[in-house]
């Protein structure tokens, strides 16, 4: 479990990096900072991931509470999201060594 949350965690990196390295592309590319919001970021992935954006996007009554919340994640720039849920798996994945008793 703990290599399989290593792994995510690797992925999500090598994800939030490439997505900084196009945001920090078209920034100098513009003259301006420019950043990428995880919602655009997710339906550039394909037809599918735009559908599960649209469906994200709109109201749901049954959880209504989450509603704000998933609205705010979905316009936070995408590096940051990813960033992020690297930094979640590999603190889940992450195996502390056994500390060793002193006897001074």
């Amino acid at each position: 479990m703990r290599f399989l949350m290593r792994v995510m965690s690797f992925l999500a990196l090598v994800l939030a990096v490439v997505l900084a390295t196009v945001d920090a592309l078209q920034s100098v590319a513009i003259g301006a900072p420019l950043f990428m919001p995880l919602a655009e970021a997710l339906a550039g992935f394909g037809q599918s991931e735009l559908v599960l954006v649209q469906a994200l996007e709109r109201p749901h009554p049954e959880i209504s509470a989450i509603d704000p919340l998933l609205q705010w994640a979905l316009s936070q720039p995408a590096s940051i999201v990813f960033f992020g849920v690297s930094l979640l798996f590999w603190m889940i994945g992450y195996r502390r060594r056994p500390t060793r008793a002193s006897f001074a």
